[in-house]
C-alpha cells in the first residue's frame, strides 16, 4: 500500500540535551569565549601572585593590605574586582549575545526548522549561557586562590573585625563568598538574556548587563536608605563582606542573595515571554524598543519597587543604617583583636579582649555634624586598659566610612601604637596591624548593646 502524506509520522522536536550540546559547542567555538576562559583560569593567579610578592600592596582595596600574609586575601581582592568590573562584562559578552548572534547571522529560521521547538531553543541557549558563566566564575575563584597560596601560602586571614581566621575557616568562607556572588551574577546574566532577545542586533542589548551593573554601582555610592540599598539585585557583590566578621553579618547577605535570585528568575521569565512573541518569519524583526520597554524595563522597575517595599516592611531599619553606637562598637572590637595581634608580634604577654576592655568614642565633623551616616569626617578615640597598669591607653583614628558600611581607620597617634606603618619585632620590622585597618558596620539593627 502506498503511504499518504497524512500517514507520515510527525517530525519530533530535538531533545533539549541535544540542543544544549549543539549550543554549547557553537558558543565555545568562538575565539572570544575561548580567550575569556583562558583569561579567567590563568590571569587571576598571575595577578595575585605578582601583587602578593611586592612590597607595595593595594591597601586601599578590601583585604589588600594582607596579600603578603596569606593567599586567601588575594582571592578576596580578586572577588572585589570581579564584582565591580569583571563579572558584569562577562555576563554581557556571554548572555548578552547568545540570542542576538542569530539575528546578526540571520539563522533563526534555519534553527527553528532544525529544532522545531522555540521553547527548547530558549532553554538550550539559556543553559548554555549559564554553563559558560559558571565555568568563568569558577576559574576566577580557583585561579586567584591557587595563585595566592603558591605565592605566600594559605596562612591565617585577618577578618573585618580584626579576629584571626584559621586557614580552614578562611578557605571555607572565601569559597562561600564566591558562591554568594553567583546570585547577582545570575541576575545580570538574566538581564543579558532579556536584552539579547528584546533588542536583537542592537549594541545596547549586548551592553545591557554592564550598564545595569554600572548604574547600580553608582547608586551604591550614594547615601541611600537601607531598604533601597538591600533591594538592589547586585548588592551581594558587596554583602559578602559580612562573612568575615564574628559573628557573621548574615542579614544583609541573605536578603541580597534572595533578591538576586528573584531577579534572575523574573528576568529569565520576561526574556522567554519576549522570545515567544518574536516573529521569526520576518527577517527585519530582530527586536523592538517598544517591546523591550513594556515587557522588560517596566516590569523590572516594578519588581524593584516591590522588593524595596518588601525590605522596608520586613527589616526594621531606617536611614543609612550607620549610627554612632554601631560604629563605636565596630572600631573597638577591631582594635581589641588587632591589639592582641600586635602584642604577639612584639612578643609581649598575651591579653584577652575582656582584659583590654577597649571602647571607642566617635564624633563626626568635630561634633558639629550629626553622628550618623557615611563620610570621612569621623574621628574616634579608642581607650583600653592593660592588666596591672592603672593608666588608660588611648589611640586616635580618622575614619572614612562608605555608604555600604565599610570603613578604613587611619591611625593618628600615639606613634608607639598606630603612628607608624611598621613595628620593630625580635625578628625584624613587620607591618603594624594598628596603623590602618578595615572594618564593617552592619547596616541592619543588632541585638548587641554598646
Amino acid at each position: 500500500m502506498t503511504a499518504t502524506v497524512s500517514d507520515a509520522p510527525a517530525a519530533q522536536p530535538v531533545p533539549v540535551l541535544r540542543g544544549y550540546h549543539f549550543e554549547l559547542v557553537k558558543l565555545t567555538s568562538q575565539w572570544r569565549i575561548r580567550l575569556l576562559v583562558l583569561a579567567c583560569w590563568i590571569a587571576p593567579a598571575v595577578f595575585v601572585a605578582a601583587v602578593s610578592l611586592q612590597s607595595s600592596l593595594p591597601v586601599d582595596t578590601l583585604f589588600g593590605r594582607w596579600m603578603n600574609a596569606t593567599g586567601w586575601a588575594g582571592s578576596l581582592v580578586m572577588l572585589g574586582f570581579a564584582g565591580s568590573y569583571a563579572l558584569p562584562l562577562l555576563t554581557s559578552v556571554v548572555a548578552g549575545d547568545v540570542f542576538a548572534a542569530e539575528d546578526r547571522l540571520g539563522t533563526w529560521r534555519h534553527l527553528l526548522v532544525a529544532v522545531r521547538s522555540p521553547q527548547r531553543i530558549f532553554t538550550a541557549k539559556a543553559l548554555t549561557a549559564l554553563t559558560v558563566i559558571l565555568v568563568l566564575v569558577a576559574g576566577m575563584a580557583l585561579s586567584s586562590a591557587v595563585g595566592g597560596i603558591l605565592a605566600v601560602s594559605g596562612g591565617r586571614l585577618v577578618g573585618l573585625d580584626g579576629h584571626l581566621l584559621a586557614p580552614a575557616d578562611a578557605a571555607g568562607k572565601v569559597a562561600l563568598a564566591w558562591v554568594c556572588v553567583l546570585a547577582p551574577t545570575l541576575a545580570l546574566a538574566a538581564i543579558g538574556l532579556l536584552g539579547s532577545v528584546a533588542l536583537g542586533r542592537s549594541p545596547m542589548g549586548l551592553l545591557l548587563p554592564a550598564v545595569v551593573a554600572l548604574v547600580m554601582g553608582l547608586a551604591q555610592m550614594l547615601p541611600l536608605p537601607v531598604a533601597v540599598r538591600l533591594a538592589l539585585p547586585t548588592y551581594a557583590f558587596i554583602a559578602w563582606n559580612g562573612l568575615f566578621t564574628a559573628p557573621a553579618q548574615l542579614g544583609p547577605l541573605l536578603i541580597s542573595v534572595a533578591i538576586g535570585l528573584v531577579w534572575a528568575v523574573a528576568a529569565t521569565a520576561l526574556a522567554y515571554l519576549v522570545f515567544r512573541r518574536r516573529d521569526f518569519t520576518n527577517l527585519t524583526d530582530d527586536g523592538s524598543a517598544r517591546r523591550a520597554l513594556t515587557l522588560g524595563a517596566l516590569p523590572l522597575a516594578g519588581l524593584l519597587a516591590v522588593t524595596v517595599g518588601a525590605v522596608a516592611v520586613s527589616v526594621p531599619a531606617a536611614g543609612s543604617g550607620i549610627g554612632q553606637d554601631k560604629l563605636q562598637r565596630s572600631v573597638a572590637t577591631a582594635f581589641a583583636h588587632l591589639y592582641r595581634l600586635q602584642t604577639t608580634q612584639l612578643n609581649r604577654p598575651d591579653v584577652t579582649e575582656d582584659q583590654l576592655g577597649a571602647t571607642a568614642a566617635c564624633t563626626k565633623g568635630d561634633g558639629l555634624v550629626a553622628p550618623e551616616g557615611p563620610g570621612n569626617e569621623w574621628r574616634c578615640v579608642v581607650s583600653w586598659h592593660l592588666p596591672g597598669i592603672e593608666a588608660t591607653g588611648t589611640a586616635i583614628y580618622q575614619l572614612d566610612v562608605t555608604p555600604d558600611g565599610r570603613f578604613v581607620a587611619d591611625g593618628d597617634g600615639p606613634k608607639e601604637v598606630n603612628g607608624y606603618f611598621q613595628v620593630h619585632t625580635p625578628t625584624g620590622d613587620t607591618p603594624n596591624p594598628l596603623w590602618q585597618f578595615d572594618g564593617n558596620v552592619e547596616l541592619l539593627p543588632t541585638t548587641t548593646k554598646g
